[in-house]
């Protein structure tokens, strides 16, 4: 009876302490986003992504937290200042060098042996968001680019048989639309930011700086960038673009489904509002017109960013990688975010999408904003310099010129970063909306 009461102590001893290391080795990783909570993004992470990863590992517990954009990333450098930031962030492209900058993002191609796998796997206009100073901080997520929307009606009545391929073919079609009468316009955009005229000096063969970021003039005030404002002046001033490059607030989605619009640059956002508010319209979607340095788009979309806080690095970069594979990449693509590999297009799912194809084939060629942590003073510069040369203030050359001495001065600067603010932590529930 003793040996059983003995046994019997063995067995509860090795249940105590079995259950024991287990629950120690159960960890929760944070990660913060910026999926509105009511989305079918945030559902597809929650209700179906999530899951399926913790079925995987079930000692790790994953726990998303939804952020509006606009307060997101303030929330992030105040709450890492107060050291209690999350694991993972699913992070805007253009805001990935400032973090990195700041010292608070993990090196991932030094601490992941498998980094430039995962890497390779993905397209280089997005992966080069995530490089600075030699290392590479982040992996693409979700990506985006903008391609030639066009109103082919509109056009047919213009008598233009197809989209402009060429900056050629957009000089010839511009005649063609001005015997529509006033308020017709070939193309319309809403700005001069990068997200706006980068497409069209990249198209053109201009860059804003050399290839290692450290330099604008030669770049910025170069003769294809100066060339590529001064058509884009020549399209505005001549009608043929319309003014809403220069803040005339013009309703470019209402011209284009109204047939006053011709064409704009838009990302695949636009069809599922099309689908629902405009059933009967043709979408037509061609490449961006292409020059001398060929067809260029812009990139869009989000990374995912470790930070080097993180007291759970090993389940973070389980996440993360799991954030890498086809099933996440493919899962996630279902519901508008397009996915970064391109090994992807080549699936039945890719291939017989209505709208997709087209997006990741001008992804192939597509650029990222300049990477780098002043990025945004130097987007100012640039919105500014456009908004003098479209209003006819000052010729091209001479407003790139200037750029060109303010940029050189911000890329000079050591990569200070900025104080990370510090006070209470925002929440999501005190955060502002979008």
């Amino acid at each position: 009876m003793r040996k059983i009461f003995l046994l019997l102590a063995i067995v509860a001893l090795v249940l105590v302490t079995s259950t024991a290391l287990a629950q120690s080795q159960a960890v929760t990783i944070t990660i913060w986003h910026t999926y509105n909570e009511v989305s079918p993004e945030n559902d597809m992470l929650t209700k179906t992504l999530i899951p399926e990863f913790e079925q995987q590992n079930p000692n790790i517990t994953v726990n998303a937290v939804p952020y509006p954009y606009d307060g997101f990333r303030q929330a992030l450098l105040t709450a890492l200042a107060g050291g209690s930031g999350p694991d993972l962030a699913r992070l805007d492209i253009i805001w990935s060098p400032e973090f990195a900058a700041q010292g608070v993002l993990a090196q991932l191609d030094t601490v992941m042996p498998d980094f430039k796998t995962l890497a390779d796997a993905t397209f280089p206009g997005s992966l080069s968001t995530n490089a600075y100073q030699g290392h590479y901080y982040g992996l693409p997520l979700d990506t985006n680019t903008r391609i030639l929307i066009y109103n082919q009606d509109m056009l047919t009545k213009a008598g233009i048989s197809a989209p402009p391929a060429t900056m050629d073919d957009v000089s010839a079609d511009c005649a063609k639309v001005k015997t529509l009468g006033d308020g017709n316009f070939l193309f319309s955009d809403g700005g001069t930011s990068g997200w706006n005229v980068l497409p069209w000096i990249w198209s053109f063969g201009g860059d804003i700086t050399d290839p290692t970021y450290t330099k604008a003039t030669g770049y910025v005030n170069g003769p294809k960038t100066v060339a590529a404002f001064e058509f884009l002046a020549k399209m505005v001033s001549s009608g043929c673009f319309s003014d809403g490059f220069v803040g005339s607030g013009i309703d470019t989605w209402g011209g284009y489904f109204g047939g006053t619009i011709g064409s704009m640059l838009e990302g695949p956002w636009l069809y599922p509002t099309a689908a629902s508010q405009y059933p009967d319209f043709k979408v037509n979607a061609a490449l961006m017109p292409a020059g001398d340095g060929g067809s260029i788009s812009v990139v869009g979309g989000e990374n995912i960013v470790m930070f080097n806080t993180t007291a759970n690095q090993d389940a973070a970069l389980k996440f993360l990688r799991f954030t890498q594979s086809q099933d996440y990449q493919l899962q996630m693509s279902t519901i508008g975010q397009l996915t970064v590999q391109p090994a992807l297009v080549a699936t039945d799912y890719f291939k017989n999408h209505p709208y997709y194809p087209l997006f990741l084939e001008q992804l192939k060629t597509a650029r990222a904003r300049t990477p780098v942590p002043q990025w945004t003073q130097i987007e100012a510069i640039l919105t500014d310099a456009g908004q003098t040369i479209l209003r006819g203030d000052s010729s091209a050359q001479d407003a790139l010129d200037v750029a060109a001495s303010e940029i050189d001065a911000l890329l000079a600067q050591a990569a200070t970063p900025e104080p990370i603010p510090t006070g209470a932590v925002v929440t999501p529930e005190s955060a502002p909306s979008s």
